[in-house]
């Protein structure tokens, strides 16, 4: 056999660390790249296991269809498989209108298979009714960093620049479990005499390592930023020039924030005024500051005014747009990054071009080859359109998610699935999604595969074919095809990974988020590139476009008659001269404290709030095949504080229920002081009865549609008490 190894990446979080896929008998094995500069050579136990997932013993290795009394899936062959599918959407367009078939993707799709499932959707199906599980993740920061700067990337600048700043804020992340390579940024930043400030109602591994843990009560990191600003102004911290010279709104903000004073927050979030004080002092005392939000403020139903008054904060101290300072989000899934950018989100065209933009509309029709007319408006968000499912919407295709664990109101969600005339989805794994189905289509994964994906620092990095593919398993992009040829679409939809990235390059040239200058050829030689990336008037020409797009080099004087052309070299940081919007300067959001949208109250008196643990990620429909992380995470858990457990009578190990207006969920207590008394934490990685979305609040966000995960109303009560 060929024992070649091919430099890929990983299948898991948005680091995409570096990794080489070596095929070994009976399967293969990775190894950590020490090349890439994100994760240099370090990987996490998942990663490390990713291959597991690879084995024909935990994967459908042929299509699945409902049986006739459908009471089970039963194999069958790709021609009778694909025909039901098209059949299937083909009725529910038929007898109810183009918007009755729905498209829910996932924010593990490679670009490619992202930018055609939003093909597919508003040019063979004609729906509006498309949207995906990334909207469950970094919404609420893309919306607020847009409002702020006027364009949205995870981190506007290279990982590389954490450990050089002076302070880190990290709101709502635990990275230690959910990205583990990356903690050795933090690391370095406190080796560097730099300082971490953890902003989480737990004391997670990650809070462990800070100088400085906030514990506020879920829900107020709002209030919490506010009170940060309010002393920021008070102590005479802002930086006037800054914020004269770059941004505008400031007078509202500066009094929004105002209204938030010292003891008003303490009582609010719990973190008492002198913690308050030291964190400004931390963050404003150096030249350079970051501050970098995750799930926990993000999760929820004001996430976008959360995220907006931290943005808030660096604008008023000069942080943003600034070397080695600014807003960072982290986002979370595989390609959360480029999976929003390229047309599978409600109201996006590819190129993170908005839906309802006239020009927009020309250009992306003109490489479609359709009339701008043709195409839709935008459709429901996420949780509105799984709402939707089996009224409003008849037929459904699912790409790459697993709502019945992931969405909130899960129970409520896997009502609405069943519900559906017709089910078709496309998987790896026989999900517990993918359990409800009519038609199940095995497709291939990431070792199997070529295509690229966006990293949380905005880079653009190729994914290799490293493995054959089992007999019998077809790529997203082959199954697109077939469905558009059924469905009288006959052109349009390539199989070749890099066919329809030359394609999306066209779609995404002069967008905010523009990969017209990046090819497959510089991805490999550069070892990914940064967008925005833009080609020059070659960009049609394919793959060496890029190397006729030409800017000056930096290295040469600028008032030189002879300058050196160069392709674009990407943009590693945004806004060090201009912010995104049209006067290039940073807006400020005036927002205000507001409470949850559920409350605790005598019958719900606690706080839910929910995340990760290190050897499982997000549904686990992959990470519970593995034996390795099933031993060292088994199943689920409810942390509770000793005091609340005494009251309760429970005991650690023993089964309690956790209630909410939604439902309830049983997993084993686990007693510990590194949370607070008035708070309840589970992983929401299982299905079952230890389901932690079965409580979680389908609240939404007005402005990201964002729902509020993070925090619930519920009682626990020991199970036979």
């Amino acid at each position: 056999m060929d024992t070649t190894s091919t430099p890929t990446h990983c299948p898991y979080c948005a680091l995409q660390c570096g990794m080489n896929v070596t095929p070994v008998p009976g399967g293969a094995e990775v190894t950590g790249r020490t090349d890439f500069p994100v994760n240099r050579g370090a990987l996490c136990g998942k990663g490390r296991t990713a291959p597991a997932v690879l084995s024909s013993a935990v994967r459908p290795t042929s299509p699945l269809v409902r049986s006739d009394d459908g009471s089970k899936l039963v194999p069958a062959s790709w021609r009778e498989a694909l025909d039901r599918v098209a059949a299937g959407l083909s009725r529910a367009r038929t007898g109810y209108g183009p918007d009755a078939c729905g498209v829910f993707g996932g924010g593990g799709l490679t670009n490619e298979k992202a930018y055609t499932l939003g093909k597919f959707a508003r040019v063979v199906l004609g729906t509006s009714q498309i949207d995906y599980n990334g909207r469950f993740c970094m919404s609420s920061a893309a919306a607020a960093g847009t409002k702020a700067f006027g364009l949205d990337r995870g981190l506007p600048f290279p990982l590389e620049d954490v450990p050089r700043t002076g302070c880190v804020i990290l709101v709502g992340s635990n990275l230690a479990e959910t990205m583990p390579p990356a903690l050795r940024y933090f690391s370095e930043l406190r080796e560097n005499s730099g300082t971490l400030i953890v902003v989480d109602p737990r004391r997670t591994k990650t809070a462990e390592q800070a100088d400085l843990h906030l514990a506020p009560r879920p829900g107020t990191d709002l209030a919490l930023a506010l009170g940060l600003l309010h002393l920021v102004v008070a102590e005479g911290r802002t930086d006037e020039a800054y914020i004269r010279e770059r941004t505008t709104g400031w007078a509202d903000a500066r009094a929004a924030a105002m209204a938030h004073w010292p003891e008003y927050v303490e009582r609010i979030t719990g973190v008492a005024v002198p913690k308050l004080r030291e964190a400004v002092r931390l963050f404003c005392e150096p030249e350079a500051a970051m501050v970098l939000t995750a799930r926990g403020p993000e999760q929820q139903s004001k996430g976008t005014d959360t995220v907006g008054a931290w943005i808030n904060l660096c604008l008023a101290t000069g942080r943003a747009g600034r070397p080695l300072s600014g807003y960072g989000c982290l986002t979370g899934q595989g390609n959360g990054q480029g999976g929003r950018e390229h047309g599978q989100k409600a109201d996006q065209l590819p190129g993170y071009r908005k839906l309802t933009d006239p020009a927009a509309r020309r250009h992306v029709a003109e490489v479609w080859g359709v009339d701008p007319d043709s195409l839709p408006g935008p459709g429901r968000s996420a949780y509105e359109l799984l709402d939707a499912l089996g009224t409003d919407i008849r037929a459904l295709l699912l790409m790459g998610s697993n709502p019945v664990v992931s969405a909130p109101r899960a129970a409520h969600v896997e009502g609405r699935l069943k519900s559906l005339d017709f089910l078709a989805v496309c998987d790896v794994v026989r999900s517990e999604t993918a359990e409800l189905a009519d038609v199940v289509l095995p497709v291939t994964q990431w070792a199997e595969e070529t295509g690229t994906t966006t990293s949380l620092e905005g880079r653009v990095l190729l994914r290799r074919q490293a493995l054959t593919p089992p007999d019998g398993v077809r790529s997203d992009l082959e199954v697109l095809h077939e469905l558009a040829d059924r469905l009288g679409v006959e052109k349009g939809f390539p199989t070749d990974p890099e066919e329809v990235f030359d394609e999306l390059r066209r779609a995404s040239a002069g967008g905010p988020a523009d990969y017209s200058g990046i090819t497959y050829r510089r991805l490999v030689a550069e070892n990914g590139v940064f967008w925005p990336c833009p080609a020059g008037d070659g960009a049609e020409d394919g793959e060496d476009a890029a190397l006729d797009a030409y800017v000056v080099d930096p290295a040469q004087d600028h008032d030189d008659a002879v300058r050196a052309a160069v392709p674009h070299p990407g943009t590693p940081r945004l806004f060090l001269d201009r912010f995104a919007t049209e006067d290039g300067r940073a807006r400020f959001v005036a927002v205000a404290h507001r409470a949850l949208a559920e409350e605790p109250d005598d019958e719900y008196p606690l706080l839910l709030t929910t995340g990760r643990v290190v050897s499982q990620y997000q549904s686990g429909a992959q990470t519970r095949r593995v034996a390795e992380l099933n031993a060292a995470a088994p199943g689920p858990f409810v942390e509770l504080h000793p005091w609340l457990a005494a009251r309760l009578g429970a005991v650690d190990g023993d089964p309690v229920a956790v209630i909410s207006r939604r439902g309830r969920a049983v997993a084993p207590a686990r007693v510990t002081t590194s949370i607070r008394p008035d708070t309840v934490f589970m992983p929401f990685h299982w299905p079952g009865e230890g389901r932690a979305n079965t409580l979680t609040n389908p609240a939404l966000d007005p402005t990201s549609r964002m729902p509020e995960f993070k925090a619930c109303a519920v009682r626990v009560e020991a199970v036979g008490s």
